[in-house]
């Protein structure tokens, strides 16, 4: 049976601030502070340890830009259905006359409480718009959709 290698002694300075969290780590983890040393040594010098970080990193990138898309194209969406919205009502609500403006006035906080509440309950049980909306609208694009 052949005995595994001595390992070797090394000392090392380190500032205070380290020590202490050197030792509180260990202590953590219920290893020596040899052994925590070590790992970070070996970690350290070890090649792939900064391809595994790069990896890592480019990852959590790639999340953000698949929720900066998705965000942008919402947004996109959101801008677009009110600029229909808008050019629909323009084109369809005629002026009132003053006696009717008057009592549409009156009215308006009312119908805008129901609106809110409308919205409210969309928001909360869904589907939202932007699941109604195909995100493939290739098919779309030669029709012209405002009215």
């Amino acid at each position: 049976m052949s005995k595994s290698p001595k390992k070797q002694r090394l000392s090392v300075y380190l500032d205070p601030g380290v020590m202490g969290r050197l030792a509180e780590h260990a202590a953590r983890r219920d290893h020596s502070r040899s052994l925590v040393a070590e790992a970070a040594i070996e970690s350290f010098l070890s090649p792939d340890a900064a391809e595994r970080q790069e990896a890592a990193i480019t990852k959590r990138l790639d999340q953000f830009d698949r929720r900066m898309t998705r965000m942008e194209r919402d947004i996109g969406i959101s801008v677009e259905m009110f600029a229909v919205f808008v050019r629909f009502w323009v084109a369809t609500t005629p002026a009132l006359p003053e006696p009717a403006a008057q009592a549409a006035r009156a009215k308006t906080r009312e119908r805008y409480d129901a609106f809110v509440t409308a919205l409210g309950r969309r928001l909360a049980k869904g589907p939202k718009l932007r699941q109604e909306i195909s995100e493939d609208v290739d098919g779309l694009e030669g029709r012209q959709d405002s009215p």
